[in-house]
């Protein structure tokens, strides 16, 4: 055979060759292109659009004037960001606190071998399954000034009539308490499968040392889910960043502004009055943007944290 043929006969073998390493290379990819194509679509252009819109002047509309950072200035001198900066951060402490504590109680009474465990760990999640609006419409009826059954109970114990709307720690420790009774459930689940990753030799070998079960549940419980913890801190103050259903409806007509005053408006609803009720949608996308700055610096502490904690383990958050 000539050396002629066997080049040709040999061509199809490289071109199959070449083929199938293409295909070992771009398959993976190929695969995973949909959820990039999705998140470029839903995620990465609005978030690139809105700190693009940020820094112009636009009305709904309108054309779009560029401002450069005088939209960020404005909020650095407005007495509405800040106002609602504080309330955020308020709502998030009086709501975070006491359910990721509550939580780790629950969970810690849910890991022991009790009756119809099963049931109330099915129990402590349903209110985080009931809507965000029908939670909030039955507090803001309990809650009432005039006919709400909890001003009931406080008259019953000689205590006077609380505005739980009108007045602002009142309105706020009645909107946390929507948010403590639909995530403690969730957050109490969350505590109890790491605590059943724990392994018992540490309990019995605890137990033989004579430690009691609270004294195990400080000593070997709490910093063997210690990750977990973190983690749930993150999310929740996260979640109380973010935080809007729940103020809207309590408000109800003046939801929006965060009541009368604005004694509760967090920055998701000075956010939202800014781009759909005034129509500044540049001011709207500013303060969008500083919410994810929040967020990206709630993320870097957490890192921090972290990283602390990998080499230092006998480091305590």
């Amino acid at each position: 055979m000539s050396a002629t043929a066997a080049v040709r006969r040999s061509r199809p073998a490289v071109r199959h060759s070449r083929l199938y390493r293409w295909d070992l290379k771009a398959t993976p990819y190929a695969f995973v292109a949909p959820f990039f194509l999705t998140f470029a679509a839903f995620g990465l252009f609005p978030l690139i659009y809105t700190g693009w819109l940020s820094l112009h002047r636009v009305e709904l509309g309108g054309e779009a004037a560029w401002k450069g950072l005088e939209n960020y200035t404005d909020l650095a001198g407005s007495e509405f960001f800040w106002n609602a900066l504080g309330n955020t951060f308020t709502i998030g402490v009086i709501s975070t606190v006491p359910q990721l504590l509550m939580a780790l109680g629950l969970a810690h009474l849910l890991n022991y071998r009790l009756r119809g465990r099963a049931f109330f760990r099915v129990a402590v999640l349903a209110p985080y399954a009931t809507s965000i609006a029908a939670a909030t419409l039955v507090f803001a009826q309990l809650f009432n000034p005039d006919y709400g059954l909890i001003n009931t109970f406080l008259g019953w114990a000689g205590v006077g009539s609380v505005d739980w709307e009108a007045s602002k720690w009142p309105a706020q420790i009645a909107i946390s308490t929507i948010v403590i009774w639909r995530w403690t459930g969730y957050n109490a689940l969350i505590y109890l499968a790491a605590m059943q990753a724990v392994p018992r030799d540490l309990y019995e070998a605890a137990a033989l040392d004579g430690a009691s079960r609270r004294r195990q549940f400080v000593s070997v419980t709490i910093p063997s889910i210690r990750p977990t913890i973190l983690f749930t801190i993150v999310v929740s103050t996260i979640g109380a960043t973010q935080l809007f259903g729940e103020p809207m409806l309590y408000g109800g007509s003046v939801g929006i502004s965060g009541g009368s005053g604005n004694q509760y408006q967090t920055l998701s609803l000075l956010m939202y009055e800014k781009g759909w009720i005034t129509g500044a949608l540049g001011q709207a996308s500013a303060v969008a943007w500083v919410m994810l700055l929040l967020l990206l610096l709630i993320g870097a502490v957490q890192a921090l944290v972290a990283r602390t904690q990998r080499k230092n383990p006998g480091v305590r958050a």
